[in-house]
């Protein structure tokens, strides 16, 4: 990366989250940061600047843009997938007008400065729209390419705003003035249901196995919203960020698309209770199915094809299922809870 600023929306999110923790070491001084929401004071000590604000205030953004050079845009601000059901017009403002603005920014820039601007993407598996439960069964894993049929505001947001930063990165003013000359470099991964360890879960669509996490932690039962056998493709948050750097970083030569598939493992509802069941044997989970975020899980994919993305420019996930419960999630729950509530926790069965 250059010695430009990186510019981080959405940053008090999950990925945002970790995402500010790993630019500490190295890049602390060049974060730029936004959010609607406060940013824990302790991120906020890594980021150069940041502001509180809407991501839709223009005038805010034209301020941003002006006094920092940037160079890379990590966009993770968004209207999650369940959110976005309930209000589809503020989903489509935030998510698609949103993300137009900052493109027009980026590109503007980019032109200005003779030298293309980063902008990585995370898109989701809520572009898949898959039409009924048979058809899910024998598609396998999906590849980038097929199926993309959201039936979601949030999916189709996705889907539109990976073609409208492809048509940025490639296709801009390219008629009548001829070809783009700088503009931005756009790179968007699609990715599963992510599990994070370091914040409760805001209203994802996949977001019954993380909170079956949370709530073992607290000694709490849980009510899961999908049947035992809804299967979803699943990564830990470490390898979320993982894959994005890498990506970032990857040399535009060896990249052969613009949007990528990224995963980890894949696991129905149960074999999540399962998993936390060994390190939480007093979980109690009970399935009460609500109809219309079934109907959303239904239509995606099972499982994702990332091979492209390991071909390209190394993609592997550091976490496999078993790492990810053990290693990972149910350490860094328990330890949360812990601090929060002042208690030790019981030990862990499965150590």
């Amino acid at each position: 990366m250059d010695e430009k600023f990186i510019f981080v929306t959405g940053a008090s999110g999950e990925i945002g989250h970790g995402l500010l923790k790993s630019f500490h070491s190295k890049h602390a001084e060049r974060v730029v940061a936004l959010d609607l929401n406060p940013l824990d004071p302790q991120l906020e000590e890594l980021c150069h600047t940041f502001f509180q604000g809407d991501l839709l205030d223009r005038a805010l953004l034209a301020r941003i843009w002006k006094r920092f050079s940037i160079g890379t845009v990590y966009h993770l601000a968004s209207i999650l997938s369940s959110h976005a059901e309930s209000d589809p017009g503020l989903a489509h403002r935030v998510n698609v007008e949103g993300t137009m603005d900052l493109l027009q920014h980026a590109v503007n820039q980019g032109l200005a400065l003779g030298k293309a601007i980063k902008f990585i993407y995370p898109s989701s598996i809520a572009v898949y729209g898959i039409p009924d439960l048979q058809t899910k069964e024998v598609s396998g894993c999906v590849s980038e390419e097929k199926l993309c049929t959201p039936r979601t505001m949030y999916g189709c947001n996705k889907l539109y705003c990976e073609q409208v930063g492809r048509y940025y990165s490639k296709h801009y003013r390219h008629f009548p003035q001829g070809a783009n000359q700088g503009g931005i470099d756009f790179r968007a991964l699609r990715f599963p249901g992510l599990v994070s360890a370091d914040t409760v879960p805001t209203g994802g669509t996949s977001d019954y196995g993380p909170e079956m996490v949370h709530h073992a932690a607290r000694g709490l039962a849980y009510r899961c919203f999908v049947r035992e056998d809804s299967q979803l493709p699943f990564m830990a948050m470490p390898d979320a960020i993982t894959a994005l750097l890498t990506l970032e970083a990857a040399p535009i030569e060896v990249l052969s698309r613009e949007v990528y598939n990224v995963t980890s493992f894949s696991l129905t509802a149960r074999e999540f209770q399962t998993n936390i069941l060994q390190h939480f044997p007093e979980l109690e989970v009970t399935y009460e199915v609500d109809s219309g975020r079934q109907a959303i899980v239904d239509s995606w994919p099972a499982d994702i094809d990332d091979s492209a993305a390991r071909r390209d420019w190394g993609w592997r996930p550091n976490l496999d299922r078993h790492e990810t419960f053990s290693d990972y999630l149910v350490p860094a729950v328990r330890l949360h809870y812990e601090r929060k509530v002042g208690l030790t926790a019981k030990p862990d069965p499965a150590k």
